[in-house]
């Protein structure tokens, strides 16, 4: 890496500098999405361990067993969601 005389570096506009940081943002903002997406994968089939355990029990019961399929389905859906802007923002070439 080649580094810039310290004159160019100050002469620098707020908006070069930002400009030369934005894939580093742009790479920043998705990895965290993607993070995100990765703790909501978790978080998915920790509930639907769950749903299988309320349905193993010797007595089930209903409501909470369909607040789980909910929980579950909330989840998946943001999921999608993710799944859907991350698409939008950072498309594959």
């Amino acid at each position: 890496m080649q580094l810039r005389p310290f004159k160019e570096l100050i002469a620098l506009s707020k908006e070069k500098l930002d400009e030369a940081m934005a894939p580093i943002r742009a790479r920043q903002v998705q990895s965290k999405a993607e993070l995100e997406m990765a703790q909501l994968d978790a978080d998915i089939l920790t509930k639907q361990t769950k749903v299988q355990e309320a349905c193993c029990a010797k007595d089930i019961n209903f409501p909470a067993l369909i607040d789980l399929l909910d929980d579950v389905a909330v989840l998946e859906r943001r999921r999608e969601q993710y799944e859907a802007v991350l698409a939008q923002l950072f498309p594959k070439s």
